[in-house]
């Protein structure tokens, strides 16, 4: 049976913005082509947008306010939802699993809250789950930690997963400017949403650190178990020092194993800003791009970068999941299921090791280093660096820590903060990429 004589592949399309509407094009514009791909028709047969009437670019035969009807529609196969946000989507897409429907999304607030119970309905069905488009937009990245990396030891998966804020420490650090006046221009130029909120206090990278732990650690990981930390306190001051000390400023999601010292392990998840070295990998992705660094047992290390975020890459992803669902209703097979077998506990941020850059406003007098290195000894943090500069009555003192416990280094910074000697505790920032 040729491909054109087979049954196609009904699609109900939730949502068409940005993202959507390059998806409804692409379905239109490619059809042969992903036809061929997918061994049998790929056909949209229903579009649920909130204003019909707003939509005049689109068949209208096609349009719908109802999308609790459309998703348990007899007339559909796949569902793919591109709205977002957590309710009614939820809601809709428990019933289109419910109702035999596969579904494709990228929404990773659902996803980060939520995944664990459309697995299971998935699975409850026989039908698929795919969100490649959730985490990085085009950058083939879930399907590899889920598929490629399934037979290794994922150790550590550290990344850039938000452009905006991206964008914003890249300018932040080429410019010199201000957090505020770089928001500013990024909002100008389409980098940052209206409300901006999201993204730049973390948010986002937050919901997709939980998706990507959850994948590579094979452990239910959600939103609420992810340290969160956005960027709106850095400062053009951090930069300045970073750069002195040959590193630069990223926001970056870091999902990790951990042993403690009686051999327990658990898992990691925070989103914060760090200092990095410039040579590092991921110190080199600047603007609104995405970068992941992988860490795998028999693997290595791994790097996936590209276009995080917009219509055409987000669309490709897309795409590349109704394919790959097309295919297996094609074939009677069913793809990935959810894999959550290790089940490790998360590790709350207070025990997690860490490494400080403490820049301190001290008086300029004899005994403020002892004073401030006693302090750190009594925490049992140990020093790795530190670096003086003198200011007529003050004097500029930076400190940086070997690992230890996040709770340790912020009870050292808290004490350190009500010693006479020191004037003001100007920036705290952690210090990844060094051994």
């Amino acid at each position: 049976m040729s491909t054109k004589d087979r049954s196609p592949i009904r699609v109900a399309l939730l949502g068409c913005g940005t993202v959507g509407g390059e998806v409804a094009r692409l379905l239109t514009e490619q059809a042969d082509e992903l036809a061929a791909r997918a061994g049998a028709p790929v056909k949209l047969v229903g579009i649920a947008v909130r204003r019909p009437d707003k939509h005049p670019e689109l068949p209208q035969e096609l349009l719908t306010s109802d999308a609790a009807s459309l998703v348990v529609s007899d007339e559909v196969d796949v569902v793919v939802e591109l709205i977002g946000g957590i309710e009614p989507v939820r809601g809709w897409l428990l019933a289109a699993l419910r109702a035999g429907k596969s579904v494709v999304t990228a929404n990773k607030a659902l996803l980060a809250d939520h995944s664990a119970e459309l697995s299971e309905a998935a699975d409850a069905s026989g039908v698929d789950l795919y969100f490649e488009a959730a985490v990085a937009g085009a950058i083939p990245l879930l399907r590899p930690l889920r598929e490629s990396l399934a037979g290794d030891r994922i150790t550590r998966v550290m990344g850039i997963v938000n452009g905006t804020t991206n964008y914003i420490l890249s300018a932040m650090d080429s410019t010199g400017a201000g957090y505020s006046e770089t928001l500013d221009e990024a909002s100008r130029l389409g980098y940052a949403e209206a409300d901006p909120t999201a993204d730049v206090d973390g948010y986002d990278a937050a919901s997709k650190a939980a998706i990507l732990a959850s994948l590579a650690f094979h452990t239910r990981v959600t939103a609420g178990d992810v340290h969160r930390e956005g960027i709106a306190d850095v400062t053009s001051s951090d930069l300045a020092a970073a750069k002195l000390l040959g590193r630069t400023v990223k926001l970056l999601a870091i999902c990790e194993r951990v042993n403690s010292d009686d051999g327990v392990e658990s898992v990691s998840v925070r989103v914060h800003p760090v200092m990095i070295p410039r040579s590092h990998q991921l110190a080199g992705v600047n603007g609104a791009f995405n970068a992941v660094y992988v860490e795998a047992d028999a693997a290595g290390e791994l790097m996936f970068y590209g276009q995080g975020a917009g219509g055409g890459p987000t669309a490709s992803a897309v795409l590349g999941d109704l394919v790959a669902v097309a295919r297996n209703k094609v074939l009677g097979g069913l793809g990935p299921r959810e894999s959550a077998h290790a089940a490790l506990p998360v590790r709350p941020m207070g025990q997690t090791p860490t490494r400080y850059h403490v820049s301190l406003d001290v008086a300029d007098i004899a005994g403020v280093l002892a004073q401030v290195a006693q302090v750190f000894a009594d925490h049992g943090v140990s020093i790795a660096a530190v670096r003086q500069r003198d200011r007529h009555s003050t004097a500029s003192l930076v400190v940086v820590t070997h690992l230890a416990p996040d709770a340790a280094l912020q009870a050292t910074v808290d004490e350190i903060a009500k010693l006479d000697v020191v004037h003001e505790v100007v920036s705290v920032m952690r210090v990844e990429g060094e051994d």
